[in-house]
């Protein structure tokens, strides 16, 4: 028995794993709150460079051990998302189940700063699939931040200038 599990054991340290991961930071000027509800709201990945849609209803709130899918803008193949872990106001890590030989896990990071809030996107890839994926899906990662902060800032500019078309047209207009 003990000879069996010794062969078990040097069969797991010469297998081939690869680990690979990525942060990206991103400061905004908009409020912890604005990019939180962005990140949560699992939805709307229009801001998203890879992902095109998901089958999850508007409204929905990421809880641990949701399971949802989401299609890539690269392939029809819908994929599967896992939620791991979720703090309010502060964290939301995903699982992404594409394909065997892969393990890919997605932290959103969001913590107020002294120069605004900061954003941070982490990806880790695990598995022996790993540096062929990392090469496909690195450009559009390294955008994943950045276009979260700008979509988040863009609708507040959007809703401070409609506020203020709003005040024009009210009964002050002379």
């Amino acid at each position: 028995m003990q000879d069996w599990l010794s062969k078990f054991i040097h069969r797991k340290r010469r297998r081939f794993c690869v680990s690979l991961v990525r942060t990206h930071r991103e400061i905004s000027s908009a409020s912890v709150d604005e990019l939180w509800q962005k990140v949560v709201d699992i939805a709307d990945v229009s801001w998203h460079p890879l992902l095109k849609s998901t089958n999850v209803p508007y409204g929905l709130m990421p809880k641990p051990g949701l399971i949802y899918q989401a299609v890539t803008r690269l392939s029809p193949i819908p994929i599967r998302i896992f939620v791991e872990r979720v703090n309010p106001r502060e964290l939301l890590s995903v699982r992404v189940l594409a394909i065997p030989g892969v393990e890919e896990r997605i932290t959103y990071k969001v913590e107020s700063t002294v120069c605004g809030t900061c954003l941070s996107y982490s990806v880790t890839l695990r598995g022996w699939l790993s540096p062929l994926i990392w090469s496909l899906s690195r450009p559009y990662a390294d955008r994943v931040a950045r276009a979260l902060v700008e979509a988040v800032e863009g609708a507040t500019l959007q809703a401070v200038s409609g506020k203020r078309k709003s005040l024009k047209d009210g009964c002050f207009d002379f």
